[in-house]
């Protein structure tokens, strides 16, 4: 990935769905999304087991976030498996259909999925894979 696209990302995009978002403190993603959040980022939450995280309401899947917050989402933030980014970068092209958003998609340290990347880009997605968004973060600006 470009390190200006990231840049660009990061700089021009505030609003990130976390999709795999955990409750628990200890969780990276949530240590990311609490930075995130720190940082002047909104945080959608996406975890179907749970009401809240860090404050904000949490949805079971992208398609269950209201339609006006759906409008609003620029960053899709996954933290699952490979082998389950699919079906939800199938979600970010149906979202990015109805509202031409999100801009990105970005999967996390260690996860990588070439045929949703594929998928993403086809819908004019930016895709970041194998990143942690956080550590790009910082080192850019500096945390």
């Amino acid at each position: 990935m470009n390190q200006d696209t990231i840049k660009e990302i990061l700089t021009k995009y505030r609003t990130v769905a976390v999709v795999g978002l955990s409750s628990d403190p200890s969780k990276p993603s949530y240590g990311v999304a609490e930075y995130l959040k720190n940082h002047g980022y909104r945080i959608v939450p996406i975890n179907p087991f749970t009401d809240e995280i860090l404050g904000e309401k949490s949805y079971k899947t992208l398609l269950e976030v209201p339609d006006e917050i759906q409008q609003t989402i620029e960053i899709v933030d996954i933290f699952r498996r490979p082998e389950d980014v699919p079906p939800i970068v199938e979600q970010v092209v149906q979202m990015r259909r109805f509202y031409g958003v999100p801009y990105a998609v970005w999967m996390q340290l260690g996860i990588v999925n070439g045929e949703a990347a594929e998928t993403a880009r086809r819908a004019e997605l930016s895709v970041v894979m194998n990143m942690c968004i956080r550590q790009e973060h910082i080192r850019l600006f500096g945390g």
